[in-house]
Formats: structure tokens, C-alpha cells, sequence
């Protein structure tokens, strides 16, 4: 693409987004009937009884089990408080978790994915609970040693960590456990030495292996590529049985761009591919992005299959990849599980056309980026007490919804002003916005996204100080590229 092409006007990308080269219906949507995504805001239609015999399965080539493709993440809990369990201030509503775990089991769910690090630690728990209702051979239980603080490195805390989740979950094994985040940091490789490798503790969990108490066992990555390569270059050693990575269709090919320390999923799933290492795939929906979108890209998607989901076109093609042993998704809410359940009960495979339409979806997204922040709130608490995930996400919300004003004069400019400040001040108290970023850095090294979150948030903040005083300025408008300073 060329220089110029990047900095295309906002009418000209939205022009673009209304052609393409699926052939698509240009009349006007039939009439539905429509109930709201409670995060998103996505309409959904209302298709009637989701069939509880019809779940696309895919088998684990080292076991022959049959593993469900829709995998239920347990990252994100509903809390008593109908919230969701993220910065364990708040209690865990076990009676929904239950009612969750029971609908998922009873469509054919089968892999359910936790980590002592979700939810404050109070996920492992709460998972097991819902699980232990149920015989022990009917799902699949994946954790991870998410051993990320320097103070969890040594032998000692690392061991207990992995103990403790077998107690948490009330089983004596784990079906899929993972070394967890690896390649996050600032030095991938000495952090993944120090975690796994000085430690014995990737020793200890092939014996583990060995005698049982794991049966798969494998990674989930995170950025540095170096790390990724090197544990495949060791695969006939380790024999890893599944690797986890973020795949979705804007980081098939975007995800460098987007963030140069990120690598493209094309070569991520590419290199399982080779090596017949099934892939378990994370943020198919990027923490959401996926399913909030711009208008025009929702109703171009929409046109296309008026009966699914904008989020069910993520999902259909991570499923599609046949080295996929099962996607990932943190549903909260019974209507995200429902969604979840028609687009894999059962699967319909994105044809070559369908998966051409994505790829020029994903090619005119970046022409505005937005934050690449996946919600996963890794940068939480600030010790300042800003809401930084609130603030980035309130930023892509407008980028998507047009409501980031390109200048004083724009025709639309008063609409989208006040559509953006009302909205800060609503999701984002004024004691947790980004105007009282000092700028102390402890959020960075914590972001699998390695996002410059101070930057981002003094960008920010600047482009907020513009609209209250329409001194704008242009430069804030789009996020910062990833290779300006």
C-alpha cells in the first residue's frame, strides 16, 4: 500500500467500506427480532432453541478425544453485581457460573480454560465448583502456571502454584496445562528461562506428564517471536501436544503492523501446521474489537448474513483453520453464550470468497487503528487509581462509531464532540481519567500487547483537552503508529 493510501479522509474509508468482493445483497435488512449484546451493543437476532446435538467437534491427534470447538474461557466471571469478575474488588456469582457451565455442557462444551491469574485468582475456584457438579469424564479442564512475578520464579512458588490449582479445581489431573504468557516481558527469552528452564519447573512438568497428572501439556504465547521458534526448534524433545495463540482475522496478517513486537498469525498457526501441532486459539474476537466495530463495517457484514452475529464471522473463521483443536471465548453473559453456541452447533466453514471479504474488511480497518487493547486488564491496578482499560477502549469505541472529529470545522464535528465527551464522562469517572496519568511506566510491563500505555493515555488526554477547548489538534486524533515517537 502505498504512502499516500495510508492517510486516507474518513469519507473516502467509509466509501471504501461500502464495495468489496463478496456480492452482497443492497436491500434494506428484513425485519428481525432483536435483542442487544449487554458489552457490545450488537443487535442479535433471536433464532429460536439452539440444538444440543449438533457441536462441531475436532480430535485431539494425540488421544483420540474428541474436543468441542468452542472452548468456554473462564477469564471473565460474572460477578454478583452483574459486572464481570476482572479486578477481584467484587464477588463471583457462582449460581450464574453454575448456569453458564450447565448450558455450555448440555450444547456440548467440553474444554473449559482458567488460570490462577483470572479473576484475581478467584476463577480456578469458582470453575471447579461449576465442574464438580458433573463426572469428571465429560469436560476437559485447561490452567496454566502463570508464574509472571518474579516472586513466583523460584521452584518452591511455582510448584505450589500448580498444586494449588489442582486443589482449586478439585481434580487429581489436568487435562491441558500450559505454560503460561510466554514471550511477554521486555526480554522474552530470559524471562522464559527464568520461569521454566533455571528452575526445573519445565522438568518437573514433563515427569507430571509422565505419571499422568497432565495429560497435554503446551504454551500459550505472548509477543517476543525468538521465544515462539525456540520451543518449536525443541518440539522433538518436548513433544508439545497444543500450542495457544491469539488468532483472529485482523492479526492474520495486521498483527505487526498493529504492534511490531506481535507476529502475524498466518505464521504462527503456519508453523503448528508443519509440525501437526493442534493450535488453541485465544482473542478471536481481539477482547471484544471484533464485535464492535463501525457501522458501515457491521452493516456490510450484516448484509452478508443478516441472521449472525457480527462476532459470529470472527468466530466462523477461527473455527474454519483445520488445525484448530478449539476457540476460545470469555462469555460472561448467557446471550454471549447463546451467540457462541449458533456458530459452532454446528460450524459453517468460511468459504475461500467469505475469508477474501475478511481480509479487505481487515485491510480497511487499519486505515484506523485502533488501540490494540484486548481488555485483559494485565495493567490493573494503577497505583494512581486510573481506569486505563475503560479509557483505551472508550477511545476504539469512538474510532468505530465515527465519533472521533477530525477538525473544528468538520460537518459532523459538534455531534461527535459532545458523542465523545459525554461518553468519557460516563465510562470513566473523572478521578480515573487519563488527564492524571503521571506517567510512573508500572502499567507497561504488563500489557501482552506491549501497547506504550502512558503515551497512549497522554495522547489521549491531550486529544480530550482539545475537544473541551476546540483547540484541536490533529495529530491526536488516530493512535499513535507504533514506530513514531
Amino acid at each position: 500500500m502505498s504512502d499516500n493510501n495510508k492517510d486516507i479522509s474518513r469519507r473516502n474509508f467509509l466509501k471504501r467500506l461500502g464495495g468489496g468482493t463478496v456480492a452482497l445483497s443492497a436491500a434494506a435488512l428484513p425485519g428481525c427480532d432483536l435483542k442487544r449484546n449487554p458489552v457490545s451493543g450488537e443487535s442479535v437476532t433471536a433464532q429460536g432453541d439452539i440444538p444440543t446435538d449438533k457441536m462441531t467437534y475436532r480430535t485431539n491427534p494425540k488421544t483420540g478425544e474428541k474436543v468441542s470447538l468452542l472452548g468456554y474461557g473462564c477469564m471473565r466471571w460474572p460477578t454478583v453485581s452483574e459486572g464481570v469478575a476482572r479486578d477481584g474488588e467484587e464477588e463471583i456469582d457462582q449460581e450464574m457460573v453454575n448456569r453458564l457451565v450447565d448450558t455450555a455442557i448440555e450444547h456440548g462444551v467440553n474444554y473449559f480454560d482458567t488460570s490462577p491469574a483470572y479473576c484475581k485468582g478467584k476463577s480456578e475456584r469458582a470453575t471447579g465448583i461449576a465442574l464438580k457438579r458433573h463426572p469428571r469424564d465429560s469436560y476437559f479442564i485447561a490452567t496454566k502456571l502463570s508464574n509472571f512475578a518474579p516472586s513466583t520464579w523460584s521452584r518452591e512458588a511455582s510448584l505450589a502454584m500448580y498444586h494449588t490449582s489442582l486443589k482449586e479445581l478439585q481434580t487429581d489431573y489436568i487435562d491441558y496445562m500450559l505454560l503460561h504468557a510466554i514471550g511477554m516481558g521486555s526480554d522474552g527469552m530470559r524471562e522464559f528461562n527464568h520461569r521454566y528452564m533455571d528452575n526445573g519447573v519445565l522438568d518437573f512438568l514433563l515427569k507430571e506428564r509422565e505419571a499422568g497428572r497432565i495429560r497435554n501439556l503446551g504454551f500459550s504465547y505472548h509477543g517476543d517471536i525468538k521465544v515462539f521458534d525456540y520451543l518449536l526448534s525443541r518440539h522433538d524433545e518436548y513433544k508439545w501436544d497444543f500450542v495457544q495463540i491469539q488468532l483472529n482475522y485482523l492479526d492474520w496478517r495486521h498483527a505487526k503492523e498493529i504492534n511490531p513486537r506481535n507476529t502475524d498469525a498466518e505464521y504462527l498457526y503456519g508453523e503448528l501446521e508443519k509440525r501437526g501441532i493442534p493450535a488453541i486459539i485465544m482473542e478471536p474476537l481481539l477482547g471484544g474489537r471484533l464485535s464492535k466495530l463501525h457501522d458501515h463495517v457491521v452493516s456490510r457484514l450484516k448484509q452478508a448474513e443478516p441472521e449472525r452475529s457480527v462476532a459470529s464471522w470472527a468466530f466462523r473463521f477461527a473455527g474454519s483453520w483445520p488445525g484448530v483443536l478449539t476457540v476460545l471465548s470469555g462469555m460472561t453473559y448467557m446471550e454471549h453464550l447463546e451467540d457462541n453456541l449458533r456458530s459452532f452447533c454446528p460450524l459453517k466453514p468460511l468459504t475461500e470468497e467469505e475469508n477474501r471479504f475478511l481480509f479487505e474488511t481487515a485491510d480497511l480497518m487499519m486505515q484506523y487503528p485502533t488501540i490494540p487493547c484486548n481488555d485483559c486488564k494485565y495493567c490493573m491496578p494503577c497505583p494512581y487509581g486510573l481506569d486505563i482499560p475503560a479509557i483505551l477502549l472508550h477511545y476504539n469505541k469512538c474510532v468505530n462509531e465515527g465519533n472521533v472529529p477530525e477538525s473544528c470545522e468538520g460537518e459532523e464535528y459538534r455531534r461527535a464532540r459532545r458523542a465523545f465527551l459525554v461518553g468519557y464522562d460516563r465510562s470513566v469517572p473523572k478521578l480515573r481519567q487519563a488527564s492524571h496519568c503521571i506517567g510512573c511506566g508500572q502499567c507497561a510491563p504488563h500489557c501482552p500487547q506491549s501497547i506504550d500505555i502512558p503515551a497512549e493515555l497522554h495522547r489521549i488526554d491531550g486529544f480530550v483537552e482539545s475537544l473541551r477547548g476546540c483547540t484541536f489538534n490533529r495529530t491526536n486524533v488516530r493512535p499513535l503508529k507504533r514506530n513514531e515517537t
